[in-house]
């Protein structure tokens, strides 16, 4: 053959792999455009919190594996904010601008999420959030904003469980978070409102703080009927086990916050743990089966012996965005970005009736109000029976609230936080 012709054949081939290449890109570049993206930001500096972000990827992963949205893939992204509201901002504005999500899943923490609001209001990305409580959140009224959790305005539940078998004389130490603080207040305003009993105690700690016991012995003195320790589960248990070591006795009931039913709690506080009451949105002793199908899988899969609530809470957010997702009219493309972030947000307000696995109904609605956007009212009231790995817990009651309890008197704070999430 002509060394002409050898040329001629080896340009060929050349052009005819730059013109697959070209298509092995576009098709890439094609199926990334059609992915629904979504990024996630949570508290991953312990083993649990890891195994919380590796739930709620391996569900949206499931999703895929069952064939996807509508015939779309979703891209799932995982971030570690290590509680830092600096790192969660700095995570949700790399989100929203640099990888372009369509959806937006955080965070743990309310420290962190109430800034997070202001980053993807403005963005206008849908925002969906697995845990955090702080009442907050949704009052600063986000047309992009949903909670799953249960909102620390509905933590009355315990308040009114106390009261009335308990008693009205309780002392409240808090940690420095917002969520804990939130917890704390909302308590010992309904007991002041409802019962005219004023704090025995009140004062807040740092995050961290490793000596609590001059508040708790100061508490001792003013022989209370109650003390609650509303913090994450290490600065709960520390402050736990020091109410025992200064003398405070057995007979004084200890209640948490809602951070109390996380799993280290009964792990980290030992023997303390016993009688201990907090409310919560899930407890592992539900017998219903769909409680112990899901108690079984991640035990199996993730290697805990009793899921918490935030196990509960996450997966059942990656149920409700799949609710909503299926129901988006959505086209995926980089000239589309804004109007299928709006149909997902317009989605996820349609979603009403969801039972989740704690036995509250998540409603939702199109209003960006707490009303409309604190999704589920039912917390569920639990106490510890046994401490440790195998820690056991009984539930002791349910309470449903109304849509607007808690709001009496916010307008004003809630007008400010408008105002600042608008600036």
């Amino acid at each position: 053959m002509p060394s002409h012709s050898k040329r001629s054949l080896s340009g060929l081939k050349r052009a005819a792999l730059m013109i697959a290449i070209v298509l092995i890109l576009a098709s890439a570049e094609a199926a990334y455009a059609g992915a629904i993206k979504i990024g996630v930001s949570l508290r991953m500096k312990t083993d649990t919190g890891e195994r919380y972000g590796q739930m709620v990827a391996d569900e949206f992963n499931a999703i895929n594996a069952a064939g996807g949205i509508n015939g779309h893939t979703i891209d799932v992204k995982l971030l570690n904010d290590e509680c830092k509201s600096d790192i969660g901002v700095a995570n949700a504005t790399k989100y929203a601008y640099q990888d372009k999500v369509h959806l937006f899943v955080g965070s743990t923490c309310s420290s962190v999420s109430l800034p997070i609001v202001d980053v993807i209001h403005k963005a206008g990305v849908p925002m969906l959030i697995p845990h955090s409580t702080n009442y907050k959140i949704t009052l600063k009224g986000s047309p992009w904003v949903f909670r799953v959790p249960i909102s620390s305005r509905f933590s009355a539940a315990a308040a009114k469980y106390a009261a009335e078998n308990i008693g009205t004389k309780i002392a409240y130490i808090w940690a420095s978070d917002a969520a804990s603080q939130a917890d704390a207040q909302k308590f010992y305003e309904y007991i002041e409102t409802y019962h005219g009993e004023k704090p025995l105690y009140a004062e807040q700690f740092q995050e961290g703080e490793l000596d609590l016991r001059p508040h708790l012995l100061k508490i001792k003195a003013l022989k209370p009927q109650a003390l609650m320790i509303s913090a994450q589960s290490q600065d709960f248990a520390r402050g736990l086990v020091q109410s025992y070591e200064v003398g405070i006795a057995p007979s004084v009931k200890r209640i948490g916050g809602s951070a109390a039913s996380n799993r280290p709690a009964p792990i980290l506080s030992g023997e303390a743990i016993k009688g201990v009451f907090f409310h919560a949105a899930f407890s592992y002793a539900d017998p219903r089966p769909e409680v112990q199908a899901f108690v079984k899988m991640t035990t199996e899969r993730y290697g805990v012996s009793t899921p918490d609530h935030d196990f509960s809470q996450a997966w059942d957010l990656t149920q409700i965005a799949k609710i909503a997702l299926e129901r988006a009219e959505l086209t995926l493309t980089d000239e589309t970005l804004e109007a299928d972030r709006a149909a997902i947000r317009d989605a996820l307000a349609t979603v009403r009736g969801y039972q989740t696995l704690g036995g509250g109904v998540v409603d939702f609605c199109a209003d960006p109000t707490p009303e409309c956007r604190d999704g589920n009212k039912t917390p569920v009231l639990i106490e510890y029976t046994k401490s440790g790995e195998g820690y056991q817990l009984r539930v002791i009651g349910s309470t449903t609230f109304d849509a607007n309890f808690g709001l009496e008197g916010l307008q004003e704070e809630a007008a400010k936080l408008r105002q600042s999430l608008n600036n």
